[in-house]
This record gives structure tokens, sequence and C-alpha cells, in this order.
């Protein structure tokens, strides 16, 4: 079993940056592709950002060029580096990761076995 612990979420103002670390335990990830989702309320999770387990990375449209995925295998840890803010990126962030996503798979949440319960991340305009 892995689990995953999400940390670095808060409240910022709009166009600012958080770093949200994904820390796993139990097993280590280094095989496993990870992915970033999010939910905002009355809302869907949607995908984010993945990365397979040799760095292959993917992104959703409204997040390329702000948001930046990366991993640290020695520290077991997913990391989502999220800059210039905006009020619509209000939701909770949630980490996931699994051994058999694919860059095809990778965008759809009910293709990772392992999910984290989630940063609140809160954006003011």
């Amino acid at each position: 079993q892995v689990q995953l612990v999400e940390s670095g979420g808060g409240l910022v103002q709009a166009g600012g940056s958080l770093r949200l670390s994904c820390t796993a335990s139990g097993r280590t990830i280094s095989g496993y592709s990870m992915g970033w989702f999010r939910q905002a309320p009355g809302r869907e999770r949607e995908f984010v950002a993945a990365i397979t387990y040799i760095g292959n990375t993917r992104y959703a449209d409204s997040v390329k060029g702000r948001f930046t995925i990366s991993r640290d295998n020695a520290k077991n840890t997913v990391y989502l580096q999220i800059s210039s803010l905006k009020p619509e990126d209000t939701a909770i962030y949630y980490c996931a990761g699994d051994p058999t996503i694919t860059i095809p798979t990778m965008t759809s949440p009910g293709r990772y076995r392992y999910w984290g319960q989630g940063t609140q991340v809160t954006i003011s305009s």
C-alpha cells in the first residue's frame, strides 16, 4: 500500500505562487506515474499535471506555462510549482499515483489507484 500526503496549500493573492508537495510512504514511488488533480466546489475533479516514472510530463491547457510538476525519487516526493495564480485556480488539489499509468492515460483520474486527502489552495483577487 502507498499512502500519499499533500502539503503546501494555502491562501495567496492572485499572481502569487505556491509549491505543493506530495510525499509517499509505504513503498517507493520511483516506478510510479504521479498526477495532480483539482476539484473546485460544485465541479468535477479535473486533471492538472502528471509525470511518468522517467520524467515525461503532461499538463492541462489551463495551466501550461504556469504550473510545473517535478519529482524527487530520493525523497519519495512529487512537487507542483504553481505560479501566476488566478482566482479560478482555487480548489482542493489532490495527488495521485499508480504504477501502470502511461502517457495516454495519465489524464484520467479513474486510472490512478492511490490518492492523497488533498490540500486547499485559495486565490484571492
